[in-house]
């Protein structure tokens, strides 16, 4: 009797890891519930709080400066150059590739174009708030602060939010709200926030950004997060476009590569008859043939010049009286007699 094998948990992984045959019939697509709205709104409270905090030079921007004297790199040399490796988690280019390449991969997987799209949508969102938020409010960083406990609002700044911050959160945070599961949501959800913190506080060690800025840049990546689900029909109309476009594409006749060639050698197409009655039979056309080399006697020479010259219709031999034409009756000769 034979009996099946038992799956191992590594047998389990490279079975996800297959592409599915189809695209799966329901995707767990986050809705916009009263719970996830609660957590938008006091994310939002919480954002316009430490704006104004920071514009009346509350008890903030004194914390920012006593942090900012403290030079927290100069206090803890030792981990500089970890720190500056590790504050990459939050730069938009490698972080967006990372990020795009795993999407990318889980799109080939179920046949949807919904994880690239929303990671398109969410960087988008990304560029429009924080950019806006930085050159409206033109705040200086700590190492071109001009007037000790100011804020430094409108002067030229681009560094309040944090960008760093913001896209760290939202580039590893947009995992988590892709995650098929449950239970991975809430497993990306935590190390999302940890990254994302973690980044943050890397700018304000090595001292490019206040901690208010750090606080900023959090709430505005997580608002971005929070509001995608407002997003999602016009994620699904624009992947069914796309998708239409492309089956029209490959249903259309005459497109380049609908036609299969037969496999082997190619064969040379004979002319049509018209061509082969009108054109003359060709005779075969019989091979060179290769002439030995002449080695001449050794003696005086004429040049090519002083030889009779010969017609290529006449004959190279000297005219003989008793030698007659080729194909002609030899003449009667006079019987003599005797």
């Amino acid at each position: 009797m034979r009996t099946e094998r038992k799956l191992t948990r590594l047998d389990r992984v490279f079975a996800r890891l297959d592409r599915e045959p189809e695209r799966p019939a329901l995707l767990d697509v986050p809705e916009m519930s009263r719970h996830r709205f609660a957590l938008f709104a006091g994310t939002l409270a919480f954002y316009l709080a430490i704006v104004w905090a920071v514009l009346i030079t509350s008890w903030l921007v004194r914390l920012d400066w006593q942090v900012m004297f403290f030079r927290p790199y100069q206090q803890w040399p030792g981990i500089h150059a970890f720190v500056d490796y590790y504050v990459v988690l939050g730069q938009r280019g490698p972080t967006a590739v990372m990020v795009a390449a795993w999407l990318g991969w889980r799109s080939w997987r179920q046949h949807t174009l919904r994880p690239l799209l929303a990671l398109g949508v969410s960087l988008l969102l990304l560029n429009v708030t924080v950019g806006a938020a930085k050159y409206g409010m033109g705040r200086l960083g700590p190492h071109y602060a001009t007037t000790i406990g100011s804020n430094e609002m409108w002067r030229g700044g681009d560094i309040f939010p944090s960008g760093h911050t913001a896209n760290a959160v939202v580039t590893w945070g947009i995992l988590a709200y892709l995650a098929s599961t449950p239970r991975a949501r809430r497993w990306l959800s935590a190390l999302s926030a940890v990254v994302s913190l973690g980044v943050g506080m890397s700018t304000v060690y090595l001292g490019t950004h206040w901690l208010s800025d750090v606080l900023l840049g959090w709430a505005a990546g997580l608002l971005i997060l929070l509001a995608l689900p407002w997003f999602e029909p016009l994620i699904t109309r624009a992947e069914a476009r796309i998708l239409g476009l492309r089956d029209r594409r490959y249903a259309r006749p005459g497109r380049p590569g609908d036609t299969k060639r037969p496999a082997g050698p190619p064969v040379a197409a004979a002319p049509p008859a018209s061509v082969q009655e009108e054109s003359p039979a060709r005779e075969p056309v019989a091979a060179p043939r290769t002439r030995a080399p002449a080695y001449l006697a050794p003696g005086p020479h004429t040049t090519r010049s002083d030889r009779t010259p010969v017609t290529p219709a006449g004959s190279r031999r000297p005219p003989h009286a008793d030698r007659h034409p080729r194909n002609a009756a030899p003449a009667a000769r006079p019987v003599s007699g005797g």
